[in-house]
Parts: C-alpha cells; sequence; structure tokens
C-alpha cells in the first residue's frame, strides 16, 4: 500500500479513535508496501509514453494463471521492478510441466507422502517454505520453491496421487484455474480452494547425510559427505582417511582433534 492510500484510512481511524467510537489507535495490523511495476521501457507506466501493458492481451496469449504467476515471480513484491513480456513464457511453461506431470500420476494411492524417498523429502520442505513465504508476502520465493519441487518430482517415472495433490495445493494460491481443473480432474468433489491446506512433517526435513568440513589447525583442508548420524569416532576415522588430510598429517603428531557432530573435524598437530 502506498503512503497515499495509507493516509486517508489513518486519518479517519484516528479520528474515530480520538473521539471513541474505535477501540484501537491504528487500523491495520500489519503495513506492507507495494513496489511499482514499471513499463519494459523502464519508466512509469503511462499512457502518455505508450508503454502501458493491457493484462486482457496478455490473458489472451498466455492465460490468467500465467500473468498472476508472472507478477508475483517477477521479483520482491515490495520493490520497484520492470515488465517484461518475454519472460512471460517461462511461468507459462512451468504450468505446462504442472499440467503434463499428471500423465505421471498413480491413483491407486499405493503410497503416501510420508514414505521416506527424495520426493517426499523435497515436498515436505516445500510445504514449509511456501507457507512461511505466503505469511511473509515473499511469492517470488515461494513460487521458486515450487519450480524446484517439480523438478523433483520430475525425476520419477511415477508421482504419487497424494504427493501431486499437495502440490497442488501449493500452486493453487498461484495459479487458481489450471489448479482447480487439475484437481478435479484427480476426481476430487470439492474445490482445491476449500481443501485443507497441507502440514509438514519436521522428521522429514531432517537429510540423511551433512557435509562435513574438514579442518586442520583450524584451517580448511577439506570436506565430505557423511550420514548425519555418524559418531564421533566414525567421523574422526574419515577425516582422517581424507587424502586432504593425509597431505597435512604426514610425519606430524596429532595432539587433539575436535569433532562437531554434523558439521566438521579440525585436527590439531
Amino acid at each position: 500500500m502506498s503512503a497515499v492510500q495509507n493516509m486517508q484510512p489513518r486519518f479517519w481511524h484516528k479520528f474515530l479513535y480520538d473521539i471513541g467510537v474505535v477501540s484501537t489507535i491504528e487500523p491495520f495490523k500489519k503495513l506492507q508496501s507495494v513496489g511499482l511495476i514499471m513499463g519494459e521501457d523502464g519508466r512509469k507506466m503511462s499512457k502518455r509514453f505508450g508503454n502501458v501493458v493491457n493484462p486482457d492481451d496478455i490473458v489472451a496469449t498466455y492465460g490468467a494463471d500465467t500473468l498472476r504467476l508472472y507478477e508475483m515471480f517477477m521479483g520482491p513484491f515490495d520493490q520497484q521492478i520492470a515488465w517484461n513480456t518475454d519472460s512471460m513464457v517461462g511461468s507459462r511453461r512451468f504450468i505446462e510441466r504442472v499440467w503434463k506431470m499428471k500423465e505421471r500420476v498413480l491413483v491407486d494411492n499405493r503410497y503416501t507422502i510420508y514414505g521416506i524417498t527424495p520426493a517426499t523429502r523435497v515436498l515436505h520442505k516445500t510445504i514449509k517454505k511456501v507457507t512461511e513465504d505466503i505469511e511473509n508476502l515473499r511469492f517470488n520465493t515461494a513460487i521458486s520453491t515450487l519450480m524446484i519441487c517439480a523438478n523433483e518430482l520430475e525425476k520419477s517415472e511415477t508421482i504419487d496421487k497424494k504427493i501431486y495433490e499437495t502440490f497442488l495445493k501449493l500452486l493453487a494460491p498461484f495459479a487458481p484455474h489450471v489448479t482447480e481443473e487439475l484437481w478435479a480432474s484427480l476426481g476430487n468433489k470439492k474445490s482445491i480452494h476449500i481443501s485443507e491446506w497441507p502440514k509438514y512433517d519436521t522428521t522429514l526435513l531432517m537429510e540423511d547425510t551433512a557435509t562435513i568440513i574438514l579442518q586442520i589447525n583450524g584451517k580448511v583442508r577439506g570436506s565430505f559427505m557423511s550420514p548425519t548420524n555418524a559418531d564421533k569416532q566414525a567421523l574422526e576415522t574419515a577425516a582422517k582417511a581424507l587424502p586432504e588430510a593425509q597431505k597435512w598429517l604426514k610425519d606430524k603428531e596429532i595432539k587433539r582433534i575436535v569433532v562437531i557432530p554434523g558439521r566438521l573435524v579440525n585436527i590439531v598437530v
């Protein structure tokens, strides 16, 4: 909301507060400034400049969902950014990919979104990220996260129906028409927009492996992958076996080894 738009409701609300009609001093719980969408030439859209974009033309060419998706993906909600019609193609292709993914959906529900697979881990991380981003009006990063999730789902020859439905729920605020049609095509009778918002499982947010940093006397000399539940002894053994470690440990006495599970191994010589 711009400063000018904000002025009138605040003025009248404060007046009503002063005369005791309302009980709160401010009319809004939160004020979020909105960034201005500039023309493709970098100037403010104006008929005088001839750089105004007619949304009806965009909808006729690319569809309403593509327009919505592009507007929210083009940049941070509160920052100024220039319009670029050519970039609309990317949003359109993403929607087409989501539509095509339905061909891989298994409708017999043999699986569950709580099974531990790379796809389910990404899905639950996506639920968490998209939920938080929507609450904080970070729509561009929410859509980016959905695109990453779609990339992971496309790696599988088949997609569990429940996983696909959950993905559609997350996408629905940004592409309401396409997701509603896909939702109905899966046999759902009620609208996707009144379905329960997905919840993530915190146990599925944890990674199976972690990158462990190798330090020699406090200086980074390398890294290696290790199971997240590896104990200190296993990490010490793996660290000392690294070629990078052997190079710096040759003919030297190890005085101490500091291990922080899941993060680093520091060998002091």
